[in-house]
């Protein structure tokens, strides 16, 4: 490897170590009714995010609650020196993208058949640190 991009992979390296994300896939539960709740995080600050989280009546929320816990963890375990409430962690990007559907028949009027879509989704949350260099 050259020096140019040895220098240029670890300023990549660099730039990536204030960010941590965590994935949940096959979530059983519809796109559109996790969406709902993840906007309600997409870009708060992390205690007010767990804190809509925990007190947010929709069953979505308690499992973007756990995987919220889980990209703070990845973030700590990628710092391990610095300190979560001086980072001022933030939802930065938060993703979610239709999954598999299980398809089911469910019975109709008049011996037809009715598709029922079982849907799921994917959920992508990226974390990232605010720098506050105020001199």
């Amino acid at each position: 490897m050259g020096v140019r991009k040895r220098l240029r992979a670890e300023q990549i390296k660099e730039a990536k170590k204030s960010l941590a994300f965590a994935k949940l896939n096959n979530c059983p539960t519809s796109p559109r009714k996790m969406r709902l709740v993840a906007d309600l995080v997409r870009g708060e600050d992390v205690e007010k995010a767990l804190a809509i989280l925990k007190f947010s009546q929709k069953e979505a929320s308690r499992r973007l609650e756990k995987l919220v816990v889980s990209a703070i963890a990845n973030w700590q375990s990628k710092n391990e020196d610095a300190d979560i409430e001086a980072a001022n962690l933030f939802v930065q990007e938060i993703k979610v993208d239709s999954g598999s559907m299980l398809k089911r028949l469910r019975p109709a009027p008049q011996g037809r058949a009715h598709r029922i879509r079982k849907r799921s989704n994917h959920v992508t949350v990226v974390i990232g640190a605010k720098n506050n260099t105020q001199s």
